[in-house]
């Protein structure tokens, strides 16, 4: 019923992250309805960026053409280096700005259950950077998940006997929330990051 080219284009985005086989479809006619410019300038922009972006080989974020934007910025703060698990966290942690530092991605974090271990990850780069003896706080911003735990925890008790501090991003509840939706683990967390309000 549907010629193959549609069929094809269907099957790759409904590859896409949150986009089931209905939505992918509803894309593909979208798609196919705009002049033919926007849906080729589309797929230019893809190809190219799959051609251009790699892994910066200092931070594991990305970057286009060698070292990213922020490790070769010499205004960043060079003994703070923040640990993440995927490149797309920097963006949103720069969003904040709120940090000034360095960092480095880790590829993911530890799941046995997936199939991921500690040497799946970018530690032993990470244990090479700090070995440089620029690093005097490593800040681990690991995602509030049981791996992101699990990860967090490897990382603190590998540079329990260094020199360098490590620290853990604070959670709990966000602002403007309300505590009716809190999960128990987000409202755990809240009381134990509890600190002192009010007059002194």
């Amino acid at each position: 019923m549907f010629p193959p080219s549609l069929l094809r284009l269907i099957e790759e985005l409904s590859k896409l992250p949150s986009v089931g086989k209905k939505s992918a479809k509803r894309l593909a006619f979208h798609l196919l309805n705009q002049p033919k410019d926007t849906p080729l300038a589309l797929a230019r922009a893809i190809e190219e960026a799959m051609r251009q972006i790699d892994h910066c080989p200092t931070c594991f974020g990305l970057a286009e053409g060698g070292v990213c934007g922020l490790c070769s910025n010499p205004k960043r703060t060079l003994g703070q280096l923040c640990v993440v698990e995927e490149a797309r966290n920097i963006f949103t942690i720069e969003a904040s700005h709120v940090f000034f530092g360095l960092y480095h991605v880790l590829g993911g974090s530890i799941s046995p259950l997936s199939g991921r271990y500690p040497e799946d990850l970018r530690i032993s780069e990470l244990e090479a950077r700090v070995a440089q003896g620029q690093i005097k706080e490593l800040i681990i911003a690991t995602n509030p998940t049981l791996e992101g735990e699990a990860t967090a925890h490897y990382l603190t008790d590998l540079f329990a006997n260094s020199q360098v501090k490590v620290s853990r991003i604070a959670r709990g509840m966000p602002s403007g929330g309300d505590l009716e939706f809190a999960d128990p683990a987000t409202l755990a967390q809240a009381f134990e990051d509890r600190s002192p309000f009010g007059r002194r």
